[in-house]
């Protein structure tokens, strides 16, 4: 995968986004832009630049009619790509969740995304101005210099399966309540051959981050610890600290992550301070009682692949509808949707047992 694939379908681009695409590409050898859906005949195995113009409404229409296209094709049209995302908007609203919409979706059709994978620019370019601590230039400059860093990092980017890999469960529910976990479990138990550590986050065992300053965050990060310590500390950090992979188990709050799973991801910013995230997975299993799963997912995609850095393997999150105690266990044809993430959870690691 060495020539990158523009996917721009808007034909209204404003200078500030242009100039974020020139940046992007100033290492890429040679890059196509794609307008329509039919310029590429298979989007399959590339390298793919998204680029989103929200303007002043926070959608890009002429995108999302490019992804119904390809899906009404191929619901895996992307199968084996990685992708990274450009995206401006008029206002100071809309570019992470349009980020989010788009990698989700993207990513539900075979596309892996690189950690950290996307530069958004708003109104007044107001969102680099902490990048102003570290970085003394114009925002706007700011905004470009980033867009190269991410170009370079992308177009070097050449993912290699993990054998072997150190595999971490995070989850809140209780089993015997837990459609989720039932989920979960119907994946697991054909994963017996991984290093799978399963870890609990109980009530009241992780309290929130305090929002300490960014100098005492790095202080504690530098001593492997955090100002509250706790279950936190000895536990979880420890345990993705050494991990290859993260799997979140997310039944849908009020279409929200869990509080406790939440806490604990506000909590990873120490060891974030400490490492990066980009060669460690992430996937998710998600269960709605009625509708949102989605919601739930792009939450995890927002704070874990965007935020965070977690590389995001193709066909990441798991979803089903489950309201009753073991009702997910009775949808039709859950074996297959769950086999299918084995398959792919398979595909991306390999086991030496």
């Amino acid at each position: 995968m060495k020539d990158l694939y523009v996917i721009m379908p808007s034909r209204d681009i404003f200078q500030i986004l242009n100039n974020m695409i020139l940046s992007f590409t100033k290492f890429s050898p040679s890059y196509k832009i794609i307008k329509a859906s039919e310029e590429l005949d298979d989007y399959r195995n590339k390298k793919l630049l998204f680029v989103l113009n929200i303007g002043k409404t926070g959608f890009d229409i002429k995108m999302l009619d490019f992804f119904n296209k390809l899906v009404e094709k191929d619901m895996n049209s992307f199968l084996n790509s990685v992708g990274s995302v450009l995206v401006y908007s008029e206002t100071e609203y809309g570019t992470k969740r349009s980020a989010q919409d788009i990698i989700f979706l993207a990513n539900s059709m075979g596309c892996a995304f690189i950690g950290h994978p996307v530069i958004e620019a708003t109104k007044d370019m107001r969102n680099f101005l902490t990048w102003k601590k570290t970085l003394d230039m114009p925002l706007e400059d700011i905004c470009y210099e980033l867009c190269a860093r991410l170009g370079k990092r992308f177009m070097e980017y050449n993912y290699k399966k993990v054998i072997d890999p150190k595999i971490t469960v995070l989850y809140s529910s209780p089993h015997k309540f837990s459609n989720t976990l039932n989920l979960w479990r119907m994946v697991s138990n054909n994963l017996s051959d991984y290093n799978i550590n399963e870890i609990q986050i109980e009530n009241g065992k992780i309290l929130d981050c305090k929002g300490c300053s960014y100098k005492l965050c790095q202080h504690y990060a530098k001593k492997n610890t955090c100002f509250y310590g706790g279950f936190m500390i000895e536990n979880v950090l420890p345990a993705i600290e050494k991990s290859d992979c993260v799997v979140w188990l997310c039944p849908n709050y009020n279409d929200s992550i869990s509080a406790n799973l939440t806490a604990t991801i506000n909590r990873l910013t120490v060891l974030y301070h400490k490492q990066s995230f980009h060669n460690m997975s992430m996937f998710g299993v998600v269960v709605s009682g009625n509708s949102g799963s989605d919601s739930v997912a792009k939450q995890l995609i927002g704070a874990l692949n965007i935020n965070k850095g977690f590389r995001l393997p193709p066909y990441s999150i798991l979803s089903e509808t489950a309201n009753d105690p073991g009702a997910v266990l009775k949808i039709k044809n859950i074996h297959i949707k769950a086999q299918s993430f084995i398959d792919n959870f398979i595909n991306e690691f390999e086991s030496k047992r």
